[in-house]
């Protein structure tokens, strides 16, 4: 990294040969020529003192040529330069089909929120394990107190990811925040649990979508309409298959096959036969389950009047899918008309479709493993989230009979 300069001033004085140190005024200031970013890199060394200025340009000298051996630069991008790298990567990795297209945008509307908080202009190189100690209460008091633990902790857990993308790109002195603790949640309250319906509820919300679509209820023209059967359907099919929303919007005419099977009684019945591709899962795994009520394709297919075997399921035209925001604006309105209670509080929303399938599959005497593998998740998250979700549960085991067998066992009757 040799000097642009070698003819050094009176005032200027060679460090190491590489760098000098000079007076700018009362102070002397350290300058040192980086041949691979085409700039001289300066500092005041906050000194009148000759002695004390050399020996600080040394170690300033060590430090940097340390980390330009080990590939680091010394000028610094901004936060903000730094996200558009890092989500440019991504967006590789969408591509390439790492991950979904929907992670990609949850990903991008986090970091969103730690630009604000962390300022787009600061320095990479600036950033310190400390600065995002006060997230959490930024973003407290960024949304009234309203924002969710667990929404925090995946937002420190993806910026925590692009800082330790960028460190290993050299463009961070820290591989990571170190973020306050969260409050503690207690998982045993009911109220924080995520969100599901009980039967009742979901009777109503079925009778609620059928008077909301029909047409002798609506001053809406054809495609409002349409638009309002094809969240009815999506409605139907998400509490009877558990898919995932990104999911379910991602299914093609190719990826179901209906048929039919029968009962215990013998009576017949239509299963759909669904097949989630790697690439529209969130754990980028596929699968293959039977999930029931399958005429509520065949009858969505006969309304929407496409069944391109390439064309998108919860889609008007087959190609364009239903937007989240349509999906969220006419759920929520079904969800009124059916008067369930606490929306908000309970954070009813179209996931909460998942939990209500998942909660009447364990209910009906479906193994953890059985219902696992439906919805593409493991053994343990299951037995985690659900076992307590329903006050029916915990009844069933409190007034169960017991009986001891010969040898000391109980047994459940």
């Amino acid at each position: 990294m040799p000097l642009k300069k070698r003819d050094f001033k009176e005032n200027e004085i060679p460090i190491f040969d590489d760098a000098c140190i000079y007076k700018r005024g009362d102070y002397w200031q350290f300058r040192m020529w980086l041949e691979r970013e085409g700039k001289y890199a300066r500092k005041s060394l906050r000194t009148r003192s000759e002695a004390t200025a050399v020996e600080r340009a040394r170690q300033m000298y060590l430090e940097i040529f340390s980390n330009q051996q080990q590939g680091k630069t010394y000028f610094s991008l901004t936060v903000k330069e730094g996200v558009q790298k890092y989500l440019e990567a991504r967006n590789v990795d969408v591509e390439l089909g790492l991950i979904v297209r929907d992670r990609y945008v949850t990903i991008r509307s986090q970091l969103k929120h730690w630009l604000d908080f962390i300022g787009k202009d600061s320095k990479l190189k600036e950033l310190e394990r400390t600065d995002c100690e006060d997230y959490f209460q930024y973003r407290s008091k960024k949304t009234g107190g309203t924002v969710k633990n667990l929404t925090v902790q995946h937002e420190q857990s993806t910026i925590n990811a692009c800082v330790r993308w960028l460190n290993k790109k050299g463009e961070t002195h820290i591989d990571s925040f170190d973020f306050k603790k969260l409050p503690r949640i207690d998982r045993g309250n009911e109220a924080i649990r995520r969100a599901t319906l009980t039967n009742e509820e979901y009777e109503r919300l079925a009778r609620a979508m059928r008077s909301y679509c029909a047409k002798k209820n609506n001053k809406n023209d054809e495609s409002e309409v349409l638009l309002r059967k094809l969240v009815q359907h999506y409605v139907l099919i998400a509490s009877n298959s558990g898919l995932r929303v990104g999911e379910q919007m991602q299914l093609k005419w190719s990826d179901v096959k209906v048929e039919e099977h029968k009962d215990k009684t013998g009576e017949p019945v239509r299963l759909a036969r669904i097949y989630v591709r790697a690439e529209t899962s969130k754990v980028r795994t596929s699968r293959i389950f039977l999930c029931r009520n399958g005429h509520y394709f065949e009858r969505w297919k006969e309304i929407v009047g496409h069944a391109n075997k390439n064309g998108l399921i919860f889609s008007v035209d087959g190609e364009k899918p239903i937007t989240k925001r349509q999906l969220l604006y006419h759920f929520k309105k079904m969800v009124e008309q059916a008067g369930i209670p606490d929306l908000n509080e309970r954070d009813i929303v179209p996931y909460s479709l998942r939990h209500f399938m998942i909660t009447q599959r364990i209910m009906s005497g479906l193994s953890y493993r059985q219902v696992a593998d439906m919805c593409g998740t493991s053994v343990a998250q299951i037995e985690r989230t659900y076992y307590h979700l329903n006050d029916e549960i915990r009844l069933t085991n409190a007034v169960a009979d017991f009986r001891r067998r010969e040898d000391g066992t109980i047994e459940v009757i």
